[in-house]
């Protein structure tokens, strides 16, 4: 019996022995003043997951055709979209207001789906200077946060259209000094949280009708973007080329920065030159290397955007996007 009760309690030392070495490699890194356990087991298994790394997004092996649909990432649009234009598309628009929770479920599924998220970021009726004093501080942490927990890449576009003068945050109201410290405290909040999987994408309306406001001044530099996005619409009274369209605020853009550009809105009015107009959009984006991308926003709002019953911008899309250049599963891209 003695040699029964002597081995069992080897046998209990020994497992005691191994339990404290497992524990030690572990290495449990518990902030002070945290209540230990599993929440904080969890908490370091956490941080130790790399943020995902977008660096090759940024720089693409193809371009972005990208599309904005009523209600964001409703799939069932999206995969409508990719059925008239024989290709999926790999950039899709959400629209945020600023007080919202992050879309974590659309994001998800986009990216399911082969498809990077572009969130457009609305301070509606908050001051941006407020935002640059830290008052809305809690909110952008949480959200934050949740950008860096889902782990996924997302592009980012704060207060679009800031040179035009229709959204509270344009430069009737704001001035370029609190546009931009606005946008550089949010980049540093999201670098604090550890939310480096996001694509920082500054995005000003074309500049043709908006001369006099300088985007220069409302650039919060290149620490604190990766693309420089625009957004800009071929009308049946306004430009209708893409040289027309978009080169004026290229050739703006090009004296202060070299960021790579994204067309992250656009589309072409109901006319008899509105297939055309595509075709020079996409032919133009598919030739230029500092072009990354564009995105046809398949809505109708301030015009009729939407081409879901025009058979020839259908088919003339369909064309030119069939070129090489364009699309790509945004998850091979690593």
């Amino acid at each position: 019996m003695r040699t029964k009760y002597l081995v069992t309690f080897v046998a209990v030392l020994a497992l005691a022995f191994t339990e404290i070495a497992v524990l030690r490699a572990v290495d449990l890194k518990v902030t002070p003043g945290a209540a230990g356990g599993p929440a904080a087991v969890a908490g370091a298994a956490e941080e130790q997951v790399p943020a995902y790394d977008v660096t090759k997004l940024k720089s693409p092996p193809g371009k972005y055709l990208g599309v904005t649909v009523q209600g964001g990432a409703e799939m069932g649009r999206v995969r409508g979209f990719a059925d008239e234009i024989g290709k999926a598309p790999n950039l899709v628009a959400i629209f945020e207001s600023f007080d919202d929770k992050f879309a974590a479920s659309e994001v998800r599924e986009l990216h399911q789906y082969g498809a990077l998220a572009v969130i457009r970021w609305e301070p509606h009726d908050v001051a941006l200077r407020d935002i640059a004093d830290g008052k809305h501080d809690a909110y952008v942490k949480e959200f934050a946060t949740a950008v860096r927990t889902l782990n996924l890449p997302i592009a980012l576009t704060f207060a679009h259209e800031m040179n035009g003068h229709w959204y509270s945050w344009g430069y009737r109201d704001t001035k370029a000094a609190e546009f931009v410290a606005a946008w550089r405290h949010l980049h540093e909040i999201f670098e604090q949280q550890g939310a480096t999987n996001v694509i920082w994408t500054w995005t000003p309306n074309v500049i043709n009708y908006l001369r006099k406001i300088s985007l220069k001044a409302l650039y919060p530099g290149d620490g604190y973007v990766d693309w420089v996005g625009m957004d800009g619409y071929y009308t049946v009274r306004g430009q209708k080329t893409f040289s027309d369209l978009f080169g004026p605020t290229i050739k703006a853009v090009r004296g202060f920065t070299r960021r790579p550009l994204l067309i992250v809105e656009t589309g072409c009015e109901p006319a008899a030159g509105r297939a055309a107009q595509i075709t020079d959009l996409l032919t133009n984006v598919s030739r230029r290397k500092d072009v990354i991308g564009v995105a046809y926003f398949n809505i109708n709002g301030s015009g009729k955007w939407n081409i879901d019953q025009d058979r020839r911008a259908l088919s003339s899309f369909k064309r030119a996007a069939a070129k090489d250049a364009f699309g790509f599963d945004i998850r091979t891209v690593k």
